[in-house]
């Protein structure tokens, strides 16, 4: 049951991110076409077709590797001096045929100009005012947000019914109420084994605390949040200790003495201190809210997201040296959607996990990877969607201020002359996911 249960939340996790991707491409597709666009194909994968069905002029299918997708916009390059078109012809067919010349100034120039090429393999003669750039600035940019914006969408959604019903894991309400009593005191260094013989019972047992009592006072000093009680505990070292409790609605007085034992100092900071100990652990409630309690969190998660996306190159080389044993790897490293599969297999086979915690972590693993694709896509970098929107906000700026001063238009932005960017960016993207993937594999991290 173990195995089935681990092999359903993976698969779940890896088709729920391919439906979102393919929703990403529909992002993009829909628009397009309805500012006219020729979109020949949108396909979930690379490599070579699993499926594809024809549904008027575009090829919806699968490919074998599912680590992506795209959709085939018509234009997305204008044509460039470097290839010096001397005439365009069309043949029985209406395909498109140039007389081109390659150019021998360099590989680069080399490479934008086969990319040009390529372009017009979709171009028929009927097709040359249904290409990409042709499109005013602002019907690029809504197309080319089109896609991660869905992701955002899809995330926003999730949080917004998960915020509102489960509660938010990320804010977490720490009660004055006494949760449980651990039996018996373990050193930090030992936690999660079992009482023994030779363990000494808690301060907490030994004055009779219990799941549910309402803290109320420590030492004769009132209270009304569980960190100011944790800073009295842990200020009293071993000493005498009277708690006042209210328990069925009644007010009770109990006494014991702290102990001493060497505690993380803080949650953040793991250097070990000896600190007063009573043993109880207090209830934990998540922060719950509406639209407005989302659009704030959303906003932090877009800070946060935006700095670790800053910090990215440099996580995923300390990644990349854990697979070879050079460091430990970063609890809080990034992780592919091999170990987003494992957080959900090990979620869905986990035997402390009740079922609905088990489908709250599957929604949340798939919101939050639907965010990170949606705020990655923005990075202005060729590629990515933001390096089109980049070059068409460009492209109005310059257009604006040309109108604005009397001047000619200065025409399309060429974003070809930033292939070599692209490529360069490409590279490094699939280098990263090479890694991110095998470490996944060989040093993977684990949900909690």
């Amino acid at each position: 049951m173990t195995v089935l249960l681990y092999t359903l939340g993976v698969v779940s996790f890896v088709v729920a991110i391919l439906v979102s991707i393919g929703l990403h491409e529909f992002g993009h597709l829909v628009p397009a076409k309805k500012f006219g666009c020729k979109v020949p194909q949108w396909f979930i994968g690379f490599g070579p077709t699993v499926w594809s069905k024809q549904i008027g002029e575009t090829e919806y299918g699968i490919k074998a590797i599912p680590l992506g997708g795209y959709v085939k916009i018509v234009g997305m390059l204008p044509p460039g001096a470097e290839d010096l078109v001397e005439e365009t012809t069309y043949d029985e067919d209406g395909e498109a045929v140039h007389k081109v010349r390659r150019s021998n100034t360099g590989m680069f120039t080399q490479l934008i100009s086969d990319a040009r090429a390529a372009e017009w393999e979709y171009v028929k003669q009927y097709d040359t005012d249904r290409l990409f750039y042709r499109l005013a600035w602002w019907k690029k940019v809504i197309v080319m947000a089109g896609g991660p914006m869905v992701n955002i969408a899809i995330a926003t959604s999730l949080f917004a019914i998960l915020f509102a019903t489960y509660g938010n894991p990320r804010d977490q309400v720490v009660e004055p109420t006494v949760q449980s009593v651990p039996a018996c005191v373990i050193p930090a260094a030992e936690a999660g084994r079992e009482c023994t013989a030779a363990d000494p019972p808690t301060p907490a047992a030994e004055a009779g605390m219990q799941a549910g009592d309402e803290i109320v006072s420590f030492n004769g000093t009132p209270f009304s949040d569980w960190d100011t009680f944790q800073e009295q505990i842990r200020a009293n070292a071993d000493g005498d200790a009277i708690i006042e409790i209210v328990r069925g609605g009644e007010p009770m007085t109990l006494e014991t003495n702290t102990t001493v034992t060497l505690r993380r100092t803080s949650l953040e900071d793991e250097t070990m201190t000896e600190v007063g100990f009573l043993g109880v652990q207090p209830e934990v409630n998540l922060q719950t809210g509406g639209l407005l309690y989302t659009a704030d969190q959303m906003g932090t998660m877009t800070v946060e997201t935006v700095q670790a996306l800053g910090q990215l190159p440099v996580k995923v080389y300390e990644v990349g040296r854990a697979i070879v044993g050079l460091q430990e790897r970063d609890p809080e490293s990034p992780v592919s959607i091999v170990g987003g599969g494992r957080f959900a297999g090990e979620a869905a086979a986990s035997e402390a996990f009740p079922l609905v915690d088990k489908i709250v972590t599957l929604l949340f693993l798939i919101a939050s990877f639907n965010f990170f694709i949606g705020m990655f896509n923005f990075v202005p970098l060729l590629p990515l969607d933001g390096g089109h929107i980049a070059g068409a906000l460009y492209e109005g700026l310059k257009r604006g201020v040309a109108r604005l001063r009397g001047r000619p238009d200065p025409g399309h932005v060429d974003v070809a002359k930033l292939l070599p960017v692209a490529y360069v960016v490409g590279l490094a993207m699939l280098v990263m996911g090479v890694v991110l993937i095998v470490a996944d594999l060989v040093v993977p991290l684990h949900i909690s």
